[in-house]
């Protein structure tokens, strides 16, 4: 690439050999018409079907298609974390490689970012209101109370924090520390260090081919252990700023 991206589009990947040439087809089409530099993250999480073979043939034709394989399968968290570690851009966007998260909202999500009244670090997606139009009933219900119990122990108000499409300001990620799971609570996070999050409502769409990684059970249940970390981060860490220094060029941000 000839100029630093502005914006890095991050996918995490796992047996999605379908997808891929429709998911980056898709981020081009949305993102050429804005003449901005870009480039494309996936993060491979060990696919087993022919994911990297697609992936390298996809960087091989295009140099703003980037990727990373991980050494083993370490689930989506590790995924994503790979790739926006991996990304370069001032901005960095993550969705799904699935097309559930359909890459023609990514210029609603830069637009969000970018305005200057907004104020805002991160601009999460919210399928709430898309999901009232054609999901499942269970599945309604399902994701209505995982948010709901997420909100409650970590005294949030983000309407859909299981999202993963979502764009933030790179400095938002500088200081996090890893941990499986943390993809569902990213936003939270980001306001533990001091950063702004707000919303915008966003479509949702039927996966285009493959098969989906997550059910009901997974939406309820299995990120209670990582609700009650992220409640004691809350509790117990805190930002300071240094008020003066002697013989320091810069404060530093602590």
């Amino acid at each position: 690439m000839s100029e630093a991206p502005i914006l890095s589009v991050v996918a995490p990947c796992y047996n999605e050999q379908g997808n891929l040439i429709p998911l980056v087809t898709a981020i081009r089409e949305a993102l050429e018409p804005l003449k901005i530099a870009y480039e494309i993250v996936i993060a491979d999480d060990y696919s087993r079907d022919d994911s990297w073979n697609i992936l390298q043939k996809l960087g091989a034709e295009d140099q703003r298609i980037r990727a990373v394989r991980l050494n083993r399968n370490c689930g989506q968290s590790a995924a994503v974390w790979a790739g926006i570690q991996a990304a370069t851009g001032r901005y960095i966007a993550t969705l799904d490689a699935d097309l559930q998260n359909h890459p023609r909202e990514l210029p609603r999500f830069l637009e969000a970012i970018q305005r200057g009244d907004s104020n805002s670090d991160c601009v999460c997606g919210s399928r709430v209101a898309a999901r009232a139009q054609g999901d499942f009933r269970v599945r309604q219900v399902s994701s209505k109370i995982a948010n709901g119990i997420r909100n409650s122990i970590t005294h949030e108000t983000v309407s859909d924090s299981a999202c993963g499409y979502r764009i933030f300001k790179r400095e938002c990620v500088a200081r996090l520390k890893f941990f499986k799971g943390m993809h569902r609570f990213m936003p939270t996070l980001f306001r533990i260090e001091g950063f702004v999050v707000t919303e915008i409502p966003i479509s949702h769409h039927t996966r285009l081919t493959g098969q989906s990684h997550y059910g009901v059970l997974n939406r309820l249940f299995v990120t209670i252990h990582d609700l009650f970390a992220v409640r004691w981060m809350q509790k117990r860490m805190f930002r300071f700023e240094v008020k003066e220094q002697i013989n320091f060029p810069r404060t530093p941000r602590v």
